[in-house]
């Protein structure tokens, strides 16, 4: 068998395969409520139906004003419980496991009717809102934000939590010496930096038993931001804070150019996973059955995160059993149609 489509045991669920949808914003909550909308019912649904092992759903505001945008998801309320459980009742109909990336956009929220939140008062860019710094009130009340969200989490019935720690948005403003100038507890040297991330998941850990995933930026792009040395510091504290695996990306933090060509994040996934000896997932231009079957082979990750192709082709799966020779399940009502 394809180890792409081996089954993959992670704490207490299994997946049946090694194919994960990235979390991707969709920007289509319709009200500016964070609710789901039937957009996101047939989006995420779709992708199960395919076949995909794993599918997370994009960044999820913990907070109404850590919100990317107006239009992003939300499950800061009670009220938006019951949706995501629907959504989940869909996907676990076709064998397939969900996952809820819980973020914070920070000093990249793009909110002009709100003020926006960050370590340090440093807007993105200059057409970016500056944002307020924050408060140890406002640090603990987001924290416990996360752990309320958690709560939601479980009760909607996902198997597994990502916490967003990447791409400039606030846990990696935390995180960064590009962003963090903070002089109290929660700046300063990387362990000061780490703080903020530490509490987070902490408190979710309160309400969470299962599954829990940490996306990072491995890679800053910026000679002043954080050195792999400080990513591989991250990486062993998340792995001593119980985390179960390590989602690989890259940048965001500041406006940079990026080189990217097929599998560009693929060698800091990979040191990260053999020098810490913790679970990873490979994310990055991964567009091919036989490139992702190539990583998981050599042992480079543990699951191969799929974003815009399965964009392109829902059923991105299927293709990647074909070149792999592989025979997939099929879903009953399309049998006539897939061979």
């Amino acid at each position: 068998m394809a180890k792409l489509f081996s089954p993959y045991h992670i704490k207490n669920v299994t997946l049946k395969n090694r194919v994960v949808m990235s979390p991707m914003c969709m920007y289509s909550s319709s009200n500016e409520d964070g609710m789901l909308t039937p957009f996101h019912l047939t989006h995420y649904t779709s992708r199960a139906l395919g076949q995909v092992g794993l599918i997370i759903t994009e960044a999820t505001a913990v907070q109404p004003e850590g919100r990317i945008s107006l239009q992003d998801l939300g499950i800061w309320s009670n009220n938006h419980i019951e949706g995501f459980k629907q959504l989940n009742n869909q996907i676990h109909s076709y064998g397939s496991k969900s996952g809820i990336q819980l973020a914070h956009a920070g000093r990249k929220a793009r909110l002009n009717s709100t003020s926006i939140y960050a370590p340090s008062p440093i807007p993105f860019n200059d057409k970016s809102k500056q944002p307020t710094e924050m408060t140890k009130d406002d640090i603990i009340k987001t924290i416990k934000a996360f752990k309320e969200a958690a709560r939601r989490a479980r009760e909607a019935q996902f198997d597994i939590i990502e916490i967003h720690a990447a791409h400039g948005y606030l846990i990696n403003e935390f995180l960064s010496p590009l962003t963090n100038k903070r002089s109290d507890q929660y700046g300063g040297e990387r362990e000061g930096r780490f703080l903020f991330l530490k509490e987070v998941i902490e408190a979710v850990k309160l309400e969470w038993t299962g599954p829990l995933f940490v996306r990072i930026s491995t890679n800053e792009y910026d000679k002043s931001g954080n050195t792999f040395e400080d990513i591989l510091y991250f990486t062993q504290q998340l792995k001593s804070l119980g985390v179960d695996l390590i989602d690989c990306s890259s940048g965001g933090v500041i406006e940079t150019s990026i080189n990217t060509y097929p599998g560009y994040q693929l060698n800091r996934c990979e040191r990260i996973k053999n020098d810490t000896d913790i679970n990873t997932g490979a994310v990055g231009l991964i567009t091919s059955g036989l490139q992702a079957e190539e990583i998981l082979q050599n042992d480079r990750a543990n699951l191969v995160f799929i974003g815009r192709a399965l964009l392109r082709n829902p059923y991105w799966a299927k293709a990647a059993a074909e070149e792999l020779r592989e025979e997939i399940e099929i879903p009953k009502q399309y049998k006539r149609g897939w061979k």
